[in-house]
């Protein structure tokens, strides 16, 4: 049976395997992310404000968020946006604690408040995301999560769908392995590999300008732009930096209702 059979677009057909960022792509993560970035770079602004007053502002938890954090690790996003505003704090190292004198500090400051607002307060699955899962888990479709955040596991297990890929490469998987972050396609690459599958015969589902342009680097044969912002901005901006298709939710991917399944090469369904 085609593609279009299992409720699947043309644009699908002859998709082997299938890699999918976490925060943003299958779950509503990438808010709650943004929140607690902003939390944490509002109080490093306010204890080290930049000496240029025109860089002296609040975090935007859209525009700075997409431009500087979105599907980095955490360290390089925080390094990404404290450099553009010169705050003038060192980078510190990985074992500073929660703060704000230092880059790394600011970091894990972050990464506490991300912990403290997915515990209280869970994180929801979208639901056209669930279901494009489901259609390709009845193609048989083999399926791989990737993303920087060392809290994928618990995101995905939280939202019900961990039990829906083969495998998951996540940020702990990532420094295990000495995995460079994106925009360098080695997260991606390393899921498709676990898969058994070709990139070229493969799809990446992201929503980072970072991430669509890994996928794009690494040479996969359909590079999805997920715009949650729904804005020509961000769409041109998805498909400037490798997204071959921009969609402004993964349902996107599925069949509408009511049209009939696409011939196959057999002319059967």
């Amino acid at each position: 049976m085609s593609a279009a059979g299992h409720g699947l677009a043309p644009v699908m057909s002859g998709i082997a395997a299938m890699v999918f960022d976490v925060d943003g792509v299958l779950t509503d993560s990438a808010r709650v992310h943004a929140e607690a970035w902003k939390e944490a770079f509002d109080a490093c602004l306010r204890a080290h404000p930049p000496a240029d007053k025109a860089l002296d502002r609040p975090f935007d938890a859209a525009a700075d968020y997409l431009r500087h954090v979105d599907g980095k690790p955490r360290a390089d996003g925080a390094a990404a946006f404290l450099h553009a505003r010169r705050v003038p704090i060192p980078d510190g190292s990985p074992s500073d604690p929660p703060g704000t004198d230092s880059v790394a500090a600011v970091a894990a400051l972050k990464d506490g408040m991300f912990t403290r607002r997915v515990r209280q307060d869970g994180i929801e699955p979208f639901p056209g995301s669930v279901r494009l899962l489901k259609a390709l888990r009845s193609a048989g479709v083999p399926l791989a999560a990737a993303s920087s955040s060392h809290h994928a596991h618990d995101v995905l297990e939280g939202a019900g769908l961990l039990h829906c890929f083969v495998t998951l490469v996540d940020g702990d998987e990532s420094h295990r392995l000495g995995l460079a972050g994106k925009p360098d396609p080695a997260l991606f690459l390393e899921a498709a590999a676990r898969l058994g599958a070709e990139p070229a015969d493969a799809a990446v589902a992201e929503d980072a300008l970072a991430g669509v342009e890994a996928g794009r680097r690494g040479g996969f044969g359909l590079v999805v732009g997920v715009d949650r912002a729904h804005t020509t901005d961000t769409a041109r901006d998805l498909r400037e930096h490798g997204a071959d298709l921009v969609v402004d939710d993964l349902a996107d991917l599925l069949r509408a209702p009511g049209t009939d399944p696409a011939p196959g090469p057999d002319g059967k369904e």
